[in-house]
């Protein structure tokens, strides 16, 4: 049950918000004035993003400088919680912990896979909202040079949270395809599918994340 839900469900969702993400990080950042400290936060990180994966040192030197890097960035706790819905009320302290771990490592995981692949494009604030006095919406387009003529840039927005000197991402949203929502629904099918087993999402996302780590494709193969 468990393999039969690895290639239709959490993958696609997980691999989108991790696509996001390092697109956002990955890409020189266009020149553009942010009006706001919420749209400062997206562009001074694309920005450092961008120094740790184009500077000196080993691969494994940048790769671990980026992982510590993305830590500070995004808060993978919040979204991992988020990501269990309800089921989280009823899952123990030690289970949950476990989760949110595998949930780190199986993103770290994705996140390796697919920064180098992204070259050339530009991601562009077009402007912000705040929601709540510690919640807003930066609003972005992402520019392909090489995408067919008159073909629309892609939309991604983010959802931060804090205050300015304390700002994290958490969430985004792609073409309108709010990820976090879409990984929650992804979570409660395999739960649903596994008698809501925590330890049992827990151990296929080590899984994933090892084989993803092996060299296998972001489907676990």
């Amino acid at each position: 049950m468990i393999e039969a839900f690895t290639r239709t469900h959490f993958t696609g969702a997980l691999r989108l918000f991790a696509l996001a993400a390092i697109v956002a990080l990955a890409m020189p950042f266009a020149a553009a004035c942010a009006a706001t400290p919420a749209e400062d936060f997206v562009q001074n990180n694309v920005q450092k993003g961008l120094t740790i994966l184009n500077g000196n040192g080993s691969s494994e030197e940048k790769r671990e400088e980026f992982r510590n890097f993305l830590l500070k960035l995004t808060d993978l706790k919040r979204i991992a919680d988020y990501t269990l819905g309800p089921v989280k009320n009823s899952t123990s302290p030690a289970d949950l912990a476990a989760f949110e771990d595998a949930f780190r490592e199986y993103a770290f995981a994705v996140y390796e896979t697919e920064f180098t692949k992204y070259s050339g494009q530009t991601l562009k604030v077009t402007g912000s909202q705040q929601r709540k006095a510690d919640d807003f919406l930066v609003t972005t387009v992402l520019v392909d040079p090489h995408a067919p003529k008159g073909e629309d840039p892609i939309t991604v927005d983010f959802r931060i949270f804090g205050t300015p000197g304390h700002f994290t991402v958490g969430d985004i949203t792609v073409l309108g395809l709010d990820l976090a929502i879409t990984e929650q629904d992804d979570f409660t099918s395999f739960l649903s599918q596994n008698n809501n087993n925590v330890k049992a999402l827990t151990a296929n996302l080590k899984e994933r994340a090892a084989r993803v780590r092996a060299g296998g494709d972001l489907n676990g193969k």
